[in-house]
């Protein structure tokens, strides 16, 4: 039986200072530094970063030892907290890794690392929050809309604030809260049991009379949808879609389309049974602490 030769352990040590060139004659003549991990480059440009380790460098300077559960490594300490190799033991990656991170470097970074490098900072909601933004990617921890909680009773109330035609959207675009005047302005939908936006454009008779242009007021509604359904809850938005499919030949065209909005605002102008045309200047905005919750306002113009 042929003796097989070990494959020799070789330390991060060695890798740390192991060089080679890149076979292809265009790159031929560039060196690159070999640290036993792959170096990706990250869909960001140089400046950015520079701002995410910018930011990293400064989180960990807010830190010491003791702060994250460590005894402090022997010698004079220059850093003003905790040194990079204590942060790189606690998110678990090589210290020459994080280095270049914060220096700036085009290495990759996956969000599973990123999360772990935000909770080794102790980084706050809003750091988190503001780190992912710098990365550039989508926060793998980030809790997603519950519709169990129910509506908070500072969201159920703000409508009735607002002097103007207001309402509140669910993850599913359930009207879950609304004052007197949008009531009045859309009769035909929240002054009855079924108050979802998309049950009342797709399904109800009169929503193609009262909507200015229904074909492109659907399709933008449907293409708003799209962009916020990403965050809800995925199986109660895909019993919804499967839902308007089957019971909207309308519907089951234009998701088709692939569209996506941001519910952003703008013109508006309906058709009331009651009142005649009506033109508004529409507005969305979210709710900080409650995110999964649009609140709409409309100003007659």
């Amino acid at each position: 039986m042929p003796y097989k030769v070990p494959t020799p352990f070789l330390s991060p040590l060695f890798y740390d200072s192991l060089q080679f060139r890149l076979s292809d004659a265009k790159n031929r003549d560039k060196v690159f530094l070999y640290t036993g991990i792959k170096t990706t480059i990250m869909n960001l440009s140089s400046e950015q970063h520079r701002a995410l380790g910018t930011f990293l460098r400064a989180r960990r300077d807010t830190l010491s030892p003791v702060d994250v559960g460590l005894h402090p490594l022997p010698g004079r300490r220059r850093a003003k907290g905790l040194r990079r190799e204590e942060a790189a033991q606690l998110c678990g990656i090589s210290t020459t890794w994080y280095t270049w991170l914060e220096q700036g470097r085009d290495v990759s970074c996956s969000a599973a690392t990123l999360a772990r490098i935000a909770t080794a900072l102790h980084l706050s909601s809003a750091e988190r929050l503001y780190l992912f933004e710098l990365a550039q990617m989508k926060d793998p921890n980030a809790s997603r809309p519950s519709m169990a909680s129910g509506l908070p009773e500072e969201v159920r109330i703000f409508p009735e604030q607002m002097a103007v035609p207001c309402y509140v959207l669910d993850p599913l675009w359930n009207a879950c809260a609304a004052n007197g005047a949008a009531r009045h302005l859309f009769a035909g939908w929240l002054d009855g049991k079924e108050r979802n936006l998309l049950r009342y454009v797709f399904l109800a008779s009169d929503a193609r009379s009262f909507l200015d242009n229904w074909e492109n007021s659907a399709r933008r509604v449907l293409a708003e949808f799209r962009a916020v359904s990403i965050r809800g809850d995925k199986p109660q938005v895909n019993a919804l879609v499967q839902e308007m499919r089957s019971r909207s030949s309308d519907f089951e065209r234009l998701w088709h389309n692939q569209s996506v909005l941001l519910r952003e605002g703008g013109p508006r102008k309906f058709h009331h049974p009651i009142d005649g045309p009506v033109d508004f200047d529409q507005t969305t905005l979210t709710f900080t602490t409650w995110s999964q919750y649009q609140l709409v306002a409309l100003k007659p113009r």
